[in-house]
């Protein structure tokens, strides 16, 4: 099952993108307080946005953290998908492609998120879906201390 997630989850949104941050081999870059998390994700205007994936026994697979995005040459809305993560119990299950799915069905835009180049197996799980690597595109970051 996929549902949006609602401010009492943020508990287990904290864990999970812990659970990601170590998974990425970044656990030093998390450094957001839960209650600033919180009021961005459950505040009066949300920065973005958490998909839930709940397995049968109700335990939380994974998660999906989107925000809108638009595409000046298609004229119209997208989504960027930040982050995407199903526990290691959970994997296999069709948790990942469940939050993906509900996604997809939010905008007739493009989906478009990153991924680490060593993640081979999150690259044949996209590769699989039919989605693509850009060529030719370098990703920038620009942070606040420069």
């Amino acid at each position: 099952m996929i549902r949006d997630a609602v401010a009492a989850d943020l508990p287990v949104i904290a864990e999970l993108i812990r659970a990601l941050a170590d998974y990425e081999r970044m656990a030093d870059e998390v450094v957001w307080a839960e209650a600033d998390l919180g009021r961005h994700l459950f505040g009066p205007e949300p920065a973005a946005h958490v998909l839930m994936a709940v397995a049968d026994d109700g335990a939380v697979a994974g998660f999906a953290l989107w925000f809108a995005s638009f595409s000046t040459f298609l004229g119209r809305p997208g989504i960027w998908l930040e982050d995407l993560f199903v526990r290691p119990e959970h994997r296999g299950a069709g948790h990942g492609r469940a939050l993906l799915d509900a996604l997809r069905q939010r905008t007739d835009g493009r989906v478009e998120w990153n991924v680490l180049d060593w993640n081979e197996p999150s690259i044949r799980f996209y590769d699989a879906l039919g989605a693509r690597a850009l060529p030719g595109w370098v990703q920038y970051r620009w942070l606040p201390e420069g």
